[in-house]
């Protein structure tokens, strides 16, 4: 199906039949396209789980609010954030990101040599400015000492936004944006090795996919929208 190959077998089954029918209005019973993919080897790869990791002694540990409660009834209520290490270019790069989970889309993100505290207080201004300043939102991360810190913690309560954190060790308290630096390695650099990119190929490669994500990929938690058009939607 060139629809999978169109997609990078990003899909499967159930996305792959949606997409049928939102683009080219063909109906197929579900069980019939599962077929076809697996007849053509057209399945979705199966993503490695990532493990978390300490990230050092805390400062400042927020209370758990999120409780894995990953919804949200309008913009700008939940926001969640983790850091990711990018290993494909000559040097490892640490990717930041927050989601909103409204619409799970990607309201900011950054890309430094570093992981240092200045990296998420960098993209928490960010997001803040494309949002327009929203005060009150819940801002959830894991227990990583940057997140912990003063100074980051302190940038959360100067902008009146509230602190939430993941029980220490507990990967699924975050599972959202854990799963988007998931996919984002198993799709877009499935079969690439650790530095074997230039470093600007690896860093335009996690641009493209982050577009992606938001405009293009489709989520069943959205009834098969993109992040950008649900946004739409649902406004």
């Amino acid at each position: 199906m060139e629809l999978c190959k169109r997609t990078k077998y990003r899909n499967g089954h159930r996305k792959i039949k949606a997409l049928l029918r939102k683009k080219y209005k063909i109906e197929l019973n579900r069980n019939t396209v599962q077929n076809l993919m697996q007849k053509h080897n057209l399945q979705c790869r199966v993503k490695p789980k990532r493990k978390w990791k300490s990230q050092g002694e805390s400062i400042i540990i927020a209370p758990n609010l999120l409780k894995r409660d990953f919804t949200a009834s309008e913009p700008n209520k939940k926001w969640v954030t983790d850091i990711t290490y990018i290993q494909y270019g000559s040097t490892t790069k640490y990717l930041s990101t927050i989601m909103d989970l409204f619409n799970n889309e990607i309201v900011a993100y950054k890309l430094y040599d570093h992981q240092q505290t200045p990296l998420l207080i960098d993209t928490l201004k960010e997001a803040l400015a494309v949002r327009n300043q929203p005060e009150g939102v819940i801002i959830h991360s894991d227990q990583g000492s940057v997140y912990t810190s003063y100074a980051y913690q302190a940038c959360i309560k100067e902008n009146d936004l509230v602190s939430s954190m993941s029980r220490r060790g507990n990967c699924w308290d975050n599972a959202v944006i854990e799963s988007l630096h998931s996919n984002l390695k198993s799709e877009e650099f499935q079969h690439v090795k650790f530095n074997s990119l230039r470093n600007q190929d690896a860093i335009d490669r996690v641009i493209t996919y982050l577009n992606y994500y938001n405009e293009e990929r489709i989520q069943e938690k959205l009834g098969y929208l993109t992040p950008v058009e649900y946004g739409v939607v649902a406004a």
